[in-house]
């Protein structure tokens, strides 16, 4: 069975900003902010929710589904979804149109600024969850504002259980749409900022929040991760990375390691740590889809991070007895 992701994709088009926008943007001026930050370096990458997070989960060796709209400019990300294997046959076409585009701008403390042109992706809800076959798993990720009410409304009356992942698409919809979606989803995931923008919107406490699903998901960056369910939350530790390249597309890859774990009925902890796990790998790499490694050697970051956070964990032990005998 595969996992169904809407979702767009997009081009990413991503600067470096060799400064902190902090050292720029004055608190004062900001009700007449203009700005301009020089940034040298610039590439463009695939990107786009669907593009990584189906990617990543494609890495862990699932079987993931894509569904979005592009545009006429798509040629090339057709030809590197197909280099890795990827099912593009709910990919449509919007003629007349550019695929999205992101402009992702970051400084030296990986804080982000992102312009978004929407392009074909507004037309999302010419896609249909009522065509695919096979599918047990569904994640709603940002997309176009009609495209994912409709794909929502879809997989709740199909009994497909789903997550709801609002992220940057969160200015679309007010406190009545979320609680619209959350009504219907069994998944909720949200980063830190995020999560209090829909506390602030719906006006629910996130313990009220996760009552309404079967968990929901915060991610904290460098501090881990939440996971309500089940009546607990369970903290998830980061992963250490190998190295800090750049944070794009690592909220796509951790969904990736949810949904994989999600659709394997693993408990939750064990989902938090896939990941984790994934987010890790991701950050060592540039863009959202170069990082490429076996299923062996992610297996193999997952059980050194499991082992150091044993290790950790009975270091503290020992320091807390140690401290008790000494007193």
């Amino acid at each position: 069975m595969h996992t169904l992701i809407c979702g767009s994709l997009a081009f990413d088009t991503i600067m470096v900003f060799q400064d902190q926008f902090k050292n720029h943007i004055l608190p004062d001026k900001i009700h007449k902010l203009s700005v301009a930050f020089y940034v040298p370096e610039m590439r463009r990458e695939f990107g786009g929710t669907a593009g990584n997070i189906a990617y990543n989960l494609q890495l862990l060796e699932g079987k993931p589904l894509i569904m979005a709209t592009v545009g006429e400019d798509f040629g090339n990300y057709t030809s590197w979804l197909n280099k890795n294997k990827l099912n593009t046959s709910h990919i449509k076409q919007i003629d007349g149109s550019f695929t999205a585009q992101a402009f992702i701008t970051t400084d030296i403390d990986d804080n982000q600024i992102t312009a978004f042109h929407p392009g074909a992706m507004v037309e999302s809800h010419q896609n249909s969850v009522k065509d695919v076959k096979d599918v047990s798993l569904a994640i709603i990720a940002p997309d176009g504002r009609d495209g994912m009410f409709a794909h929502a409304k879809e997989c709740f009356e199909a009994g497909i259980p789903f997550m709801f992942d609002p992220g940057q698409g969160l200015p679309m919809f007010d406190g009545k749409d979320l609680l619209y979606f959350i009504e219907m989803a069994t998944y909720l995931a949200v980063n830190d900022y995020e999560a209090q923008v829909l506390q602030d919107k719906t006006g629910l406490s996130l313990d009220a929040l996760a009552q309404k699903v079967k968990a929901l998901i915060v991610t904290l960056g460098s501090g881990g991760s939440h996971i309500y369910a089940d009546g607990q939350r369970f903290e998830i530790p980061c992963v250490m990375a190998e190295k800090v390249v750049d944070p794009t597309g690592c909220g796509d890859a951790y969904r990736a390691g949810l949904l994989y774990g999600i659709a394997n009925g693993w408990d939750w902890v064990t989902c938090g740590r896939l990941a984790s796990t994934m987010g890790a790998i991701k950050i060592a790499s540039r863009g959202g889809q170069n990082h490429s490694p076996t299923r062996v050697e992610i297996e193999n970051v997952y059980a050194q991070a499991l082992i150091s956070e044993v290790s950790a964990e009975q270091v503290a032990l020992q320091e807390k007895l140690t401290a008790s005998q000494l007193n």
